[in-house]
């Protein structure tokens, strides 16, 4: 990856830019790959104590974690959808993808390795069959590759953004009708855990709501997703004043939930298997429908475009 130093991080320590860059991986970690010669400054190879300057070009490959690798784990999935191609699950809220910061088990992957066995290698030894990924707390449509011709095909779909992505999400406040949200989005300077869309810099973002019902105090959207960036709902629904219910991360109140309202409901890709253009829901899961109940006051939406239960 390539990073240049902005004007607020010069008198840092090569080793602790990094890590406010990459706070998933610890300090020593970072170091440790800083003097293996995985980074330079301006073209030559550094140590980790290396004082930066604003403007200095930074190159720095990310190393391999030793022992760090999938094993099958028998964990129960909900299976939507599969073809030779590709499988499709219902993940839920609380359960991670892949392993990584500190997670070791328990996730889709080691879930998906003990059902089937093999999985594409596009995503290297921790991500078999990974083409993309929901955050720990999203529920909803997950799509994996059994092989990695389709890997890469339905890989093209999402970058090329011919998938279709609908999400459900419970935000608070009160919004009517529709809008469109074009804001890019960044890591958070203030907290590199989180993304912003507040700076007016970083990657293009567009998201596109739709409101469902109205409550007091909160109100029910379906989303389009028109790009995939990280936390991008979450970054683009805090910007405009609305946070995703339950999410603090981004400025919404605690929820008795133990998760934040957000919900990947459908999918629509062309099959690698089939060529055919296929549509997979996942329903909104009983706790977020019990969420959703439990609100005061509920309004429905005059016309609403679908009905989501």
């Amino acid at each position: 990856m390539q990073l240049t130093v902005e004007e607020g991080d010069k008198g840092k320590r090569l080793d602790a830019f990094l890590h406010d860059q990459l706070p998933k991986y610890s300090r020593s970690r970072l170091q440790s790959w800083v003097k293996e010669g995985k980074a330079s400054v301006n073209g030559k190879v550094e140590k980790p104590s290396r004082t930066l300057r604003s403007g200095d070009a930074i190159e720095f490959a990310i190393g391999v974690i030793p022992g760090l690798s999938a094993v099958p784990e028998e964990i129960p999935l909900e299976i939507l959808y599969e073809d030779p191609s590709v499988i499709v699950i219902n993940k839920p809220a609380g359960m991670v993808v892949h392993a990584g910061a500190g997670v070791h088990s328990g996730t889709v992957v080691n879930a998906l390795l003990h059902r089937y066995k093999h999985l594409s290698s596009v995503g290297g030894d921790v991500r078999p069959g990974i083409v993309h990924r929901l955050d720990r707390f999203t529920s909803g449509v997950l799509i994996a590759a059994r092989h990695d011709e389709a890997h890469r095909d339905v890989a093209v779909q999402f970058s090329s953004r011919k998938v279709t992505k609908i999400y459900l999400t419970l935000v608070e406040g009160r919004l009517t009708g529709s809008g469109r949200i074009i804001k890019p989005i960044t890591r958070d300077p203030a907290n590199r855990m989180r993304m912003t869309a507040r700076l007016d810099r970083g990657r293009t973002a567009l998201t596109d709501w739709e409101v469902l019902e109205n409550f007091d105090g909160y109100t029910f959207l379906r989303i389009h997703l028109g790009t995939g960036r990280t936390h991008q709902i979450r970054a683009h629904m805090a910007a405009l004043g609305h946070p995703v219910a339950g999410d603090m991360m981004y400025g919404g109140a605690r929820s008795p939930w133990a998760r934040y309202f957000l919900h990947a409901h459908r999918l629509t890709f062309r099959s690698p298997a089939t060529g055919e253009t296929t549509t997979i829901e996942a329903p909104l899961p009983h706790a977020l429908l019990e969420w959703k109940q439990s609100l005061p006051r509920p309004g429905l939406h005059p016309n609403p475009p679908e009905q989501v239960e």
